[in-house]
């Protein structure tokens, strides 16, 4: 009988950055195993090849990553790993200046280059991997990129840079994966793209969204399907119908809004007004009762002033989304903000991430305050210390509310869903007590 022998090279692939450069990272380690290769995520482990997955989104993040370049690049210098290569945003977008200012590093690869960092490592693509993948997350659940790139032009994003135009995956190539990671104990889809909404234009010369949802949500063993960045110009309102009447398809949406300011928005070129934002977030939840909104703000974007701040301010009040997050802006070479002076102050930019946060935490205290009571479905995470840690349906991993309940006396493995009811409630967490039987 033959036996599968691996290669004597063992790859540490470290990922930087964002869900969607995990799922990148994630082919990479499917399509290396496929030939061969002993491979370790993110990994202290002694590895003699190593390949920096890097994010090139804002400012703090490029840090990150040109930290972490130079860390491994001194590594190699002493001799501790044989080669290093680097892939991903950051290499997409400054390739030519990486390679002369770091020239430590074997070779730079960009976003749509993985076939060429395969071939420099002696491995061949594997077309028939398609469908397949290896995940880093919890086996219960798994991101599902949808598309690649965006065609929007909103004028501070440098994502079309780096990511290319909209390319929409097949709806029969994802029902597949979907399939694959739930014969492998897969639970929850969150569904991933710089544009949800755009989903199926390329392809199908119309908005496939909600058939994509229909198709994964027939998928058995598939629990749950979370959606993640819409964005709210000429939202498909059907996505709310499927939504309403498929159990899962969670009561959830990121929909990134970045300002509530309509001078702000037309400067950032964002298509779409306060007012009819105003009246998509009702529209929403007059359809799905009970829907999480999850949003995040830019502030400090050029020229913004304190009465514009102010006026986003106002609209998180007004909106009281379920759940907020805020972003500094970050000058970006090559966008169409880039030729307009970045005139708000450091220092201002964080006292205005700090104030519309507090506001936020307030409102996000009161929401989960009135849940106090409720018997709601949670799926378990992790057990940490003397408490099992899930979440709702109306949250995402890493970003959400978590659901904490006491372990004494109870046996729950990761992935099972379990009825809670819940007990108290802090800014961004809830405390539950089990329901058996």
């Amino acid at each position: 009988m033959k036996t599968k022998t691996l290669r004597p090279d063992k790859v540490n692939v470290v990922t930087l950055g964002c869900s969607k450069n995990l799922v990148d990272s994630e082919n990479l380690i499917t399509q290396l195993q496929a030939n061969d290769y002993a491979v370790a995520h993110d990994s202290n482990e002694a590895a003699n090849i190593v390949i920096v997955n890097t994010c090139g989104f804002i400012d703090l993040a490029k840090e990150e990553s040109i930290n972490t370049i130079l860390d491994y690049a001194d590594r190699k210098s002493r001799g501790e790993i044989e080669r290093l290569y680097v892939t991903g945003c950051l290499s997409q977008r400054y390739k030519d200046n990486l390679e002369a200012e770091i020239p430590e590093v074997d070779a730079y690869f960009g976003t749509m280059e993985l076939p060429g960092l395969l071939a420099r490592l002696e491995a061949d693509y594997q077309h028939d991997l398609i469908g397949e993948r290896f995940i880093t997350t919890p086996e219960h659940y798994a991101y599902l990129k949808i598309s690649e790139g965006c065609n929007r032009t909103c004028s501070f994003c440098a994502i079309p840079l780096m990511r290319g135009e909209h390319v929409s995956r097949p709806i029969e190539e994802l029902v597949r994966q979907a399939e694959h990671f739930a014969r492998t104990g897969v639970k929850e889809l969150i569904l991933i793209a710089q544009e949800l909404t755009y989903y199926g234009l390329d392809l199908y010369k119309r908005r496939m969204l909600p058939t994509l949802l229909e198709a994964l949500a027939a998928v058995e063993g598939i629990a749950w399907i979370r959606l993640h960045y819409a964005y709210p110009s000429k939202f498909p309102r059907d996505i709310f119908n499927v939504m309403a009447a498929q159990p899962k398809v969670c009561n959830y949406l990121d929909i990134p809004l970045q300002h509530g300011s309509n001078a702000v928005l037309q400067r950032m070129r964002r298509q779409v007004t306060r007012a009819e934002t105003t009246e998509l977030i009702a529209y929403a939840r007059r359809a799905v009762p009970g829907i999480a909104i999850r949003t995040t703000f830019l502030v400090g974007y050029p020229g913004e002033t304190e009465a514009e701040f102010e006026e986003m301010c106002d609209f998180v009040r007004q909106m009281r989304f379920e759940r907020l997050g805020v972003f500094q802006y970050s000058h970006e070479e090559d966008t169409r903000a880039y030729a307009v002076d970045d005139d708000v102050p450091p220092g201002v930019k964080a006292d205005r991430a700090n104030r519309l946060m507090a506001i936020q935490q307030e409102i996000s205290y009161e929401l989960n305050l009135a849940r106090v009571g409720e018997v709601a479905t949670v799926l378990i995470d992790r057990k940490e210390g003397a408490s099992y840690v899930g979440r709702t349906q109306y949250d995402s991993p890493d970003v959400d509310n978590e659901v904490h309940i006491a372990a004494e006396g109870a046996y729950l493995r990761t992935g099972d869903l379990v009825t809670v009811r819940i007990t108290g409630a802090t800014e961004y967490d809830l405390m539950g007590e089990l329901i058996v039987g």
